[in-house]
């Protein structure tokens, strides 16, 4: 390391550009705020450069502090591992992990599948965050997170993806409405009924529009959720039809508290993880990436494969 730069002044820098604030990072290292200040502006002072824009209070990543950052965390890593492994020889891995997810993925996936990461490997702190798919590729390119889910294929080219798994949406209804008898969804239904969907930005929503837009100039959205259980308690109300992951709705149609519509929409998707290509990528990250995709591979949800 430089000697005129500082295990600590790495440790501001880091923390810093996750937080976007020297406030919020001082309360995560246990310093003073203008101790954590005069850290960034040493650490700037010394590279001869500055490494974020000021936005106010908030300070956010310029390019070269974008560039620059992974190789601290990288340096931070190493340091800690070589410490660690004093008190620690068979290597375990350990560290956070902060993981941002879509609604269906990080409601009804991801808690069982980090409870599981999280029982191999106990020094691990998986850190999730949920979110929309938009808001999700926002935090990747942010580096507020190391890993992200979404429900739908990501088009940032700032981002790396890979396809996870497979997934199946379903429009649903409540027993009493008057498709539910006949069961189907016909296109003239589509245009005529009012419907509960996710915010624009989801996945979900994204996934739906593509489907109907060949079959309806216009639908009547006559709401706009951002929770799953919020659209499945208004459907069941009867205010309109929703359009929901299978997964998020297997239980209220086992119990027969709403009625899948059979339709000739294209409504499977696919799952994908994604990535910021500078974010530094540790043998934590690593591991839990590989976890998730074998997982996509040997135990699908429903009917649902993963494609690779």
């Amino acid at each position: 390391m430089h000697p005129r730069i500082s295990f600590r002044q790495l440790q501001v820098f880091v923390a810093v550009a996750r937080a976007g604030t020297a406030g919020a990072a001082s309360e995560t290292l246990n310093l003073s705020q203008s101790a954590t200040s005069q850290s960034l502006a040493d650490l700037e002072k010394h590279l001869g450069v500055p490494l974020f824009e000021r936005l106010g209070k908030r300070l956010q990543l310029n390019e070269l502090g974008r560039h620059l950052l992974p190789k601290a965390e990288q340096l931070l890593h190493d340091l800690n591992a070589f410490v660690e492994s004093a008190h620690e020889p068979d290597g375990d891995l350990q560290g956070t992990l902060a993981i941002a997810a879509s609604a269906t993925i990080g409601t009804h996936l991801l808690p069982e599948l980090a409870g599981r990461f999280g029982e191999q490997h106990p020094a691990v702190d998986l850190q999730v965050r949920l979110r929309n798919s938009a808001e999700v590729v926002d935090d990747l390119l942010r580096f507020e997170a190391d890993l992200g889910l979404i429900e739908d294929q990501c088009s940032d080219p700032r981002l790396m993806a890979e396809v996870w798994r497979r997934d199946e949406m379903v429009v649903v209804c409540a027993p009493a409405h008057s498709l539910a008898s006949p069961g189907c969804l016909y296109d003239e239904d589509i245009a005529r009924e009012p419907w509960i969907l996710r915010e624009p930005g989801s996945g979900s929503r994204a996934v739906f529009e593509a489907a109907v837009r060949p079959r309806a100039e216009r639908i009547k959205v006559r709401m706009e959720l951002s929770q799953h259980e919020a659209i499945k308690q208004a459907v069941r109300a009867g205010f309109g039809l929703g359009c929901l992951s299978r997964l998020s709705v297997a239980g209220e149609l086992e119990r027969g508290e709403l009625v899948a519509l059979a339709n000739n929409l294209p409504l499977s998707r696919t799952f994908f993880l994604a990535w910021h290509p500078e974010r530094y990528r540790s043998p934590l990250w690593q591991a839990f990436k590989i976890f998730l995709l074998e997982e996509g591979r040997t135990r699908p949800s429903d009917s649902n494969r993963s494609e690779h």
